[in-house]
């Protein structure tokens, strides 16, 4: 096992969500807590351990891909991959740091097809890759259906 590209594969998803946090820590007590949630919305002290394991699974299932080579068929996964690592920091971004809530779930939108489109390649390439992938998109459909409903509801 390339321990390597194991820790940097955790080290990268989890930096994506420190800076996608840094947008989110700042207004969850003050702007987010003002607003309209739907009534399935989680407790506020949910998210950062749910993230905390997402982010985790994600960096393990992008080195499983990522070990097996960059070849024809891993590099486009891995940059599919990539795309949606980057959508996923830009909606805590948009959401909570520009405070838009329309922008917002237009990013997340994207993003939960980011990760499908994601899984797909993974999963020609190492199934339980894909399979890590589950509890990270089962949750972005959570999300999408709480900024859908926030942004209904303000």
């Amino acid at each position: 096992m390339n321990w390597w590209k194991l820790i940097a594969s955790i080290l990268l998803c989890q930096l994506a969500g420190a800076i996608g946090s840094l947008a989110t820590v700042q207004n969850i007590t003050g702007w987010y807590l003002t607003l309209n949630k739907p009534f399935f919305t989680p407790p506020n002290w949910a998210f950062g351990p749910v993230w905390l394991t997402l982010y985790l699974l994600m960096g393990i299932s992008l080195f499983m891909v990522w070990n097996k080579g960059v070849n024809k068929k891993t590099k486009p996964a891995i940059q599919i991959f990539g795309l949606q690592l980057g959508l996923n920091t830009l909606w805590s971004i948009v959401f909570f740091g520009f405070q838009s809530i329309f922008a917002g779930l237009v990013v997340i939108v994207l993003l939960w097809l980011a990760i499908l489109w994601t899984k797909l390649r993974f999963w020609k390439i190492s199934k339980p890759a894909a399979w890590l992938l589950v509890p990270y998109i089962v949750w972005v459909t959570i999300a999408t259906a709480l900024n859908a409903g926030v942004w209904l509801l303000n």
